[in-house]
């Protein structure tokens, strides 16, 4: 896949639909007399809407296709005919989509799960015929509304990917290698610096359960600044549930490797820092032992836990770190639930 195929951000142009205009007539038909006003309101134009709709994991339609507009609402006509309704138009992204204002800063929509639907552009109202001006005091009005304008303006779309897990680490981590063994997805991999341009997502299937995975592109020092590939795909962290940091253990320092992407994701804010972590040594083959057994002291050190040891090539410790991946999941799972538990519990005093 080239890179070109990941569009994570979108600037597009949205406008509703007009009101139709009102209609000014009168029945005049043999052998009825004062037959009266009869012009119909207009329709209503139609409505702008975001939906979050399964299948998709880029934004890359809005790449050939910058402006979407609703249909306007049909005028009114004599014999009382009201003028149609316009269609919507609604853009379908995938989910992790949020929407912005043209500043780039205020959020219009968030969308998580399948299905959520958000209208970002309401059609204008129709406008009223002669008809509805008739009263006893005013029997043949000679007047009717315009149809409301419609709305109009541009917005940006900008997807983070939503995966149960990330993968972080410098580049030539193995991160690549990894997703394409545990995985059916078939990302670039390669023996230099920024394979990954983009994002990748791989299902994994492990002991009749499931996980998302997202290799994230690589991380270097000054990423969050925009250094590097830069912090646009920092953003895809923040939707992760937990982190799977991988450390090159045939690197020059595998320890400050950590430290540099642990301080990006704390330079980077947004609580990346403060997400589940596993902290595991790729490209175990091409080291030895005792340099193995002196690396995990260390990185355990720094990391506060348990440092798996594996190789995506061998197939070394891989089955353990993928089980140590379901945990932590479950255990996140448990306490979101115990949270919520908390949040909404009721008592007499609250």
């Amino acid at each position: 896949m080239s890179a070109m195929k990941f569009l994570d951000q979108a600037k597009v142009y949205i406008k509703s639909g007009k009101g139709g205009q009102g209609c000014v007539s009168f029945r005049r038909e043999k052998y009825v007399a004062m037959g009266g006003p009869d012009g119909a309101s207009g329709g209503r134009g139609g409505d702008v809407w975001v939906e979050a709709v399964d299948g998709l994991n880029t934004l890359i339609d809005y790449r050939y296709q910058q402006h979407f507009k609703a249909r306007p609402g049909g005028d009114g006509k004599g014999r009382d005919r009201t003028g149609a309704n316009g269609d919507d138009m609604t853009l379908r992204v995938p989910v992790g989509t949020q929407v912005f204002e043209e500043d780039n800063e205020t959020l219009l929509a968030d969308l998580v799960r399948i299905g959520q639907r958000v209208r970002l552009a309401t059609g204008g109202n129709g406008g009223f015929g002669n008809a509805h001006f008739k009263s006893s005091t005013n029997q043949a009005p000679r007047h009717a509304n315009p149809g409301q304008p419609a709305i109009e303006k541009w917005i940006i779309l900008r997807l983070k990917l939503i995966a149960d897990i990330g993968l972080v680490g410098l580049p030539n981590a193995g991160k690549s290698t990894f997703l394409s063994r545990v995985s059916a997805a078939k990302p670039k991999i390669a023996d230099y610096p920024f394979t990954t341009l983009h994002p990748g997502l791989g299902v994994v299937r492990h002991r009749d359960r499931e996980l998302v995975l997202a290799d994230l592109p690589g991380l270097i020092e000054g990423a969050h600044e925009g250094v590097g590939v830069g912090d646009r795909f920092l953003g895809h962290v923040e939707r992760c549930r937990s982190l799977l940091h991988l450390v090159d253990a045939a690197g020059e320092d595998p320890p400050g490797a950590y430290r540099t992407v642990r301080g990006e994701l704390e330079a980077y804010g947004h609580g990346l820092a403060e997400k589940p972590e596993l902290v595991a040594l790729s490209r175990a083959d091409a080291a030895d032992d005792e340099s193995l057994n002196e690396l995990c002291s260390e990185l355990a050190g720094l990391a506060g836990s348990q440092v798996f040891v594996i190789s995506a090539v061998t197939g070394l410790g891989m089955d353990v770190l993928l089980d140590a991946c379901f945990a932590a999941l479950a255990d996140d799972a448990e306490t979101a639930k115990a949270e919520d538990a908390e949040d909404g519990a009721w008592s007499p005093m609250s």
